[in-house]
């Protein structure tokens, strides 16, 4: 059974996908297609609930199921909506490889999957998260783009997609703004709703008990259109032990990014002047 939440973000995710292919010259219906299938495919569901299993009630850490990864999801497009906007293309448009509609299913689909590997350990997941990752996407373009013609569209959309997962963590260099979306995106969910269900469960101490109690903090995070640069990122928080996902998880991330230098990041302390990081 989905939560409520979790139906509540796909309703969010189908509605934004639309909105994306509906401002696109190329009118092309893919992205949908893509995301409808994610959100309906029964290995998916039951890969990524197991993952969140293992995460919480093992690990101690916060929820890295399918609230997040759709939440995940749902920032990428976000962004990539503002790059559009903006007048900026995608590595896949700038290399001529691809549209933007390739962009935002390659995009999709490494949201979708970036934690798979959670199902097995937090060391070395986003590896694991790729081997698990990749017959599935393969399954879902092969059965969206069925014709011999789309051989190399399907090698380009998984390729970038894979990248994406492999990269999510920051600990190997990407090379696309596609793939530098999803460490951004991963980063940003971090709202006290992300550490509700592991603050509630009573256990000794954890490696991860500083990622619970610092996103529990955060109140909100805000993604939306910048002053100076496309995308800007507000964080408000309640306390400053939030501060610790600023600096020590999405900071990184961001700047690891490819799309470093179309962000701009705030935060701070409600009540409080907000810092500018970036």
């Amino acid at each position: 059974m989905k939560s409520p939440k979790e139906i509540s973000v796909e309703q969010w995710l189908v509605r934004l996908t639309q909105e994306i292919i509906d401002i696109t010259p190329e009118r092309g219906d893919l992205p949908l297609r893509v995301v409808r299938d994610l959100i309906n495919d029964q290995e998916i569901q039951a890969v990524q609930d197991y993952a969140n299993r293992v995460s919480i009630a093992r690990l101690g850490f916060n929820d890295h199921g399918p609230v997040h990864m759709r939440t995940v999801c749902h920032n990428a497009l976000k962004m990539l909506k503002l790059l559009y906007h903006a007048g900026i293309p995608t590595t896949l448009q700038r290399d001529q490889v691809g549209t933007f509609d390739d962009s935002v299913a390659a995009v999709a689909l490494a949201a979708f999957c970036h934690d798979f590997g959670m199902t097995i350990g937090r060391q070395d997941h986003e590896l694991y998260s790729g081997i698990l990752a990749y017959g599935i996407i393969d399954r879902i373009l092969l059965k969206n783009l069925p014709d011999p013609q789309d051989l190399m569209r399907r090698v380009v959309i998984r390729s970038t997609a894979m990248e994406g997962i492999l990269g999510h963590m920051g600990t190997r260099k990407v090379h696309s703004v596609e793939a530098g979306l999803i460490l951004i995106a991963d980063g940003c969910d971090m709202t006290k709703g992300r550490a509700r269900i592991p603050i509630g469960i009573h256990s000794a101490p954890k490696m991860g008990d500083i990622h619970k109690y610092s996103a529990n903090s955060i109140d909100r995070v805000t993604i939306q259109s910048g002053a100076t640069r496309p995308i800007q990122i507000v964080v408000d928080m309640s306390a400053e032990v939030g501060f610790f996902q600023i600096e020590e998880v999405l900071l990184p991330k961001i700047n690891s990014s490819p799309a470093k230098d179309l962000v701009e990041l705030y935060a701070g302390v409600q009540g409080q002047e907000q810092k500018r990081y970036l």
